[in-house]
């Protein structure tokens, strides 16, 4: 739904440049989630295909092998189909990497585009994607380096930077700011901060399940599947959030499997959403999780501001470098050889 809303903005704009502030007048914008199942988007036609003659997919790295044959399954004959992404971000939650596949099997026409974001955020994570960890010219204080001794240090200078540093320094407040850290466990994996980030921010009992209204959450509607929110209340029926200006109600049995506090993500979870400012937690222990995608996908979720928490020490620029995307056994590519050889 974040990715739906600012596609929208984005396409209002351009339809509409006198007035781009009108979203919902977007035409043709929805979720994967929501146009599969009939929620949202044109719906289907009487064969049960959707109504639609281009189908245009965003973030398609996040497509596992399922949710791509429902998706093609879906197309009426003659429709046109465009995946686009950028490749170097982490991959689908659910199995396979359907995206880096098409890709390399080449049986479709590709377009490349070679714009990085502008500015230091842009060069930084274009050098991350070849490899690269570079010093990056920041007069703007647009990447920040927050060098720390521990986890308990960790933990103490993100919420600082949440609750004080960024709002005050870049003037990005405090609920457009996203903390991104590469486990839940560990002394600052998520469950740490999102519990020093709720005493600081928002302190009450949690007496619905470890929530209280207010709480910035994490909702999975489905495994794989993340979507920011805030609590709202609680009664009789369940927790009631407001997701990206949706109201959503979770019943008292799906809230422990489906609810995290969501100050604090971690990267699987942020792929595909942006924010205005973002700070990564790197903790001494996080050498064994960190890679190149998953350094580029941490750090490219910043839009204006980048704090980077740092305590792996030499693990960083060593991942970067040297550790690229574990591999994935996928039948993908040998599906599609045949393919290749009758277009060839």
């Amino acid at each position: 739904p974040v990715g739906r809303g600012r596609f929208s903005a984005l396409l209002s704009g351009a339809l509409q440049p006198d007035n781009p502030t009108q979203a919902e007048s977007a035409p043709g914008v929805a979720t994967v989630a929501g146009l599969l199942s009939g929620a949202e988007g044109p719906g289907r036609d009487a064969d049960g295909a959707f109504d639609l003659d281009l189908l245009v997919v965003l973030d398609a790295p996040q497509l596992d092998v399922e949710t791509a044959a429902l998706l093609t399954e879906s197309l009426p004959d003659g429709a046109r189909l465009v995946l686009a992404g950028d490749p170097a971000v982490l991959w689908s939650a659910g199995p396979g990497r359907v995206f880096a596949d098409l890709l390399t099997a080449r049986i479709c026409p590709q377009i490349a585009s070679r714009r990085p974001d502008p500015g230091p955020l842009g060069e930084l994570v274009s050098g991350i994607g070849i490899g690269e960890l570079n010093q990056v010219e920041a007069p703007g204080k647009e990447v920040v380096i927050v060098p720390v001794r521990d986890a308990g240090e960790a933990v103490h200078r993100t919420v600082q930077l949440v609750a004080d540093s960024v709002p005050r320094a870049i003037g990005v407040p405090t609920e457009e700011t996203q903390v991104i850290t590469p486990g839940h466990g560990g002394a600052a994996g998520t469950r740490a901060l999102n519990a020093a980030l709720k005493e600081r921010l928002n302190p009450g009992p949690g007496r619905f399940a470890g929530f209280d209204p207010g709480d910035r959450i994490a909702y999975s509607p489905a495994p794989g599947r993340t979507v920011p929110g805030q609590v709202v209340k609680a009664d009789a029926e369940g927790l009631h959030l407001t997701c990206a200006g949706e109201a959503v109600v979770v019943p008292k049995e799906r809230v422990e499997q489906s609810l995290r506090h969501g100050w604090a993500l971690t990267a699987h979870q942020a792929a595909g959403t942006r924010w205005p400012a973002v700070v990564v937690v790197l903790p001494g222990d996080a050498a064994q999780a960190l890679s190149r995608p998953w350094v580029y996908t941490a750090f490219s979720r910043a839009d204006r501001h980048l704090s980077v928490v740092h305590g792996a020490e030499q693990a960083l620029p060593r991942a970067v470098a040297e550790i690229p995307a574990k591999p994935r056994t996928t039948r993908l590519p040998a599906l599609l050889a045949p393919q290749l050889t009758t277009a060839g």
